[in-house]
């Protein structure tokens, strides 16, 4: 569920409430995590470029993992006076490029029109590269082995140390095609007459912890509809 704040602050002048619009130079900012980084923040700077009084009503994150700070926990704003929003991301297993944002409603903005959305690109890195990640056959086809490609990225060689199916319904077999950098896990149903599924565990010895385990996985499907 998105995450919601609401500031309940208004502004009264003459009797009347004024909507005001912020500037921010740099609604998007792109960023580079770290292999090991948990958390990452990027700040926007804003001006209320207007000559009356912006009051900060409402921001709301896409999803649970961000979250948004306000400089100095700061609302309204004067004529020419700036300030800075803060976006937070709670990286966790996320990998590649991902985009967070936040909707911001300034005094005056309708419910459904935010005057200002901003957006972090976040580039993390990819330690472990699976692909396929999923392996799948269907019920009554021709027996074959598929293969899933395992290929180690970063400074340091990055070696596969175990695979561990959850059922007994697949033959596996790891093949090292360069130590530390390359793997190929060729899996074969031990038959196609019914449908089956397991969930590989694959634990390496990389250094970041987040990307140790990794889990691919094996599909028997039902018979493909004719």
């Amino acid at each position: 569920m998105p995450m919601k704040r609401v500031i309940a602050v208004w502004l009264g002048v003459a009797g009347m409430a004024f909507a005001g619009k912020l500037t921010f130079p740099e609604p998007v900012k792109e960023l580079k995590a770290g292999p090991d980084e948990t958390k990452v923040k990027v700040d926007f700077p804003f001006t209320n470029s207007t000559d009356k009084t912006v009051v900060v009503k409402e921001t709301v994150g896409d999803c649970s993992c961000t979250s948004i700070e306000i400089s100095g926990g700061k609302t309204a704003y004067e004529p020419g006076e700036s300030g800075v929003i803060r976006l937070n991301f709670d990286i966790g297993a996320a990998v590649g490029k991902v985009e967070k944002g936040a909707s911001i409603w300034v005094d005056g903005d309708p419910k459904d029109a935010p005057s200002q959305r901003l957006t972090m690109k976040v580039d993390i890195p990819v330690l472990v590269e699976m692909e396929p990640k999923t392996l799948k056959w269907h019920v009554g086809q021709e027996m074959e082995a598929k293969t899933i490609k395992f290929q180690m990225h970063g400074d340091k060689p990055i070696h596969i140390k175990s695979v561990t199916p959850s059922t007994e319904n697949f033959i596996q077999e790891l093949k090292t095609i360069e130590d530390g950098r390359s793997y190929e896990l060729v899996v074969t149903p031990k038959n196609l007459k019914s449908k089956a599924l397991s969930i590989f565990r694959v634990e390496t010895d990389c250094e970041v912890s987040k990307h140790r385990t990794q889990q691919v996985f094996a599909v028997v499907a039902p018979p493909v509809a004719k």
